[in-house]
């Protein structure tokens, strides 16, 4: 396990765990954040090998129906 020390807003660590996939590039990390459990395994297998622009238009079409944009800290 790596851990990396940061400042992790409140309404994200308020959400479930089971909930959230997270991803990572040199400069970034993505939290993504899903209405089920069974979405989010379907996201993780669905999304296996691309790089972040696919993966977050396959997240905003897919499902990010509340928002409809990505948020960004």
């Amino acid at each position: 396990m790596i851990c990396i020390k940061t400042q992790i807003p409140k309404e994200i660590c308020d959400i479930d765990d089971e909930l959230k996939a997270i991803y990572h590039s040199q400069d970034t990390v993505c939290i993504w954040v899903f209405r089920s459990r069974e979405d989010r395994n379907n996201f993780l297998d669905e999304t296996v090998g691309m790089k972040k622009e696919e993966r977050e238009a396959h997240y905003s079409e897919n499902y990010d129906q509340q928002n409809k944009k990505l948020t960004r800290y």
